[in-house]
C-alpha cells in the first residue's frame, strides 16, 4: 500500500495512505468524518471512466493512515496534503472535499494558495464559521459540541451510530437512499478511526475560515442538501457562496449530509458539469 510521511511521533512516522489511479488531470478527494477515502468509491469510478486520474488519501487518524495523538487542526491537515500534492508533484489539481474535507481544501487554498490547484467543489461544506460568537450569531452554540465530545469519550460506537442516523437522515431514507448494508459499512470504517483523532475533530470543525476565503481565486461549486442534520445548510452552504466571489451553489432539495453517497448521481452531475467533462462520461 502507498504512504506518504508527513512528520513523526516519538520513533513512529506518521503515514498517510493514499491511492493513485487513472491518467490525465488530476482529481484529489478528501473525505468526510469519521470516514476514509473508500467512502469515495460512488464518485472515483465515474471520474475514473471520464478520463480523470483521481487520488484519494486518507487523514491522519482515519482509515489505514497512521493514528498520532496530536495534529487534529486544520492548519495541520491543510500541511499534510500540501505535502501530498507536493511529493506526487500534482498540478492543475481539482480539489474535492466532503463536510470535514471541505476545511482542507479552504485552508489549503487560504494557506498555499492555487499554484497547483485550477478548481474546487466542495460537497456540505464545513466554511465559513460553525461556531457560534458575538460576530458570528448565526454559527452553532458550543454546547452541542461539547455534547459531542462527552459522548465519544463515554461511548464512541454509540455516538457514530447516532452520527450515522444524522448522516443519512436514517428515519427518512432507509431503504430509499441508503441500504442498511451501506449504513453497516460506514459505521464499521467509523468505528476503525482514531478515538483521539475523532475526539479532536470536533475542536477543529469550529475553525474559522473567513479569514481563507478572499484568498481564494481558483472557481469553486458549492453541492448541499436543504436537510443536512449534521452541518445546517442555513449555516454553512447557504452563507458561504455570497461570501465566495464567482462561486456556484447547488441546493439538493431533501438531501441529507451524506450526498456523496445518498445523492451520487445528482453530485456526480454537478461535478462532471463543472470540471467540464464530457456528455458521455456523464452517463
Amino acid at each position: 500500500m502507498p504512504f506518504i510521511t508527513v512528520g513523526t511521533e516519538n520513533s513512529a512516522p506518521i503515514d498517510l495512505y493514499y491511492e493513485d489511479h487513472g491518467s490525465g488531470q488530476p482529481i484529489v478527494l478528501i473525505h468526510g468524518f469519521p470516514f476514509n477515502g473508500a467512502t469515495w468509491e460512488k464518485q472515483a469510478m465515474p471520474l475514473l471512466n471520464a478520463g480523470y486520474r483521481v487520488i484519494t488519501y486518507d487523514r491522519r487518524g482515519f482509515g489505514n493512515s497512521a493514528q498520532p495523538t496530536f495534529g487534529y487542526d486544520y492548519d495541520t491537515f491543510a500541511a499534510d496534503l500540501d505535502v501530498l500534492l507536493s511529493e506526487l508533484d500534482l498540478r492543475d489539481v481539482i480539489l474535492i472535499g466532503h463536510s470535514m474535507g471541505t476545511g482542507e481544501v479552504t485552508r489549503y487554498l487560504g494557506a498555499y494558495g492555487s499554484q497547483r490547484v485550477s478548481r474546487a467543489i466542495m460537497l456540505a461544506p464545513l466554511a465559513p464559521f460553525l461556531l457560534k460568537t458575538s460576530d458570528n450569531p448565526e454559527g452553532v452554540d458550543k454546547s452541542l459540541f461539547d455534547g459531542f465530545q462527552r459522548a465519544i469519550i463515554q461511548d464512541r460506537f454509540a455516538f457514530l451510530t447516532q452520527f450515522c442516523n444524522n448522516f443519512f437522515n436514517w428515519d427518512e431514507n432507509k431503504g430509499r437512499l441508503v441500504s442498511e448494508e451501506a449504513y453497516r459499512a460506514h459505521w464499521d470504517i467509523g468505528a476503525r478511526a482514531s478515538a483521539k483523532g475523532s475526539y479532536d475533530s470536533v475542536d477543529a470543525w469550529l475553525t474559522d475560515f473567513r479569514g481563507d476565503l478572499p484568498q481564494i481565486d481558483v472557481p469553486v461549486l458549492i453541492v448541499q442538501g436543504d436537510k443536512d442534520n449534521v452541518l445546517p445548510y442555513a449555516s454553512t452552504g447557504q452563507r458561504l457562496q455570497p461570501m465566495l466571489a464567482g462561486s456556484q451553489m447547488i441546493t439538493l432539495k431533501g438531501a441529507p449530509h451524506g450526498i456523496p453517497w445518498t445523492n451520487a448521481d445528482e453530485v456526480n452531475r454537478a461535478i462532471m458539469d463543472f470540471i467540464g467533462a464530457p456528455a458521455m462520461a456523464r452517463a
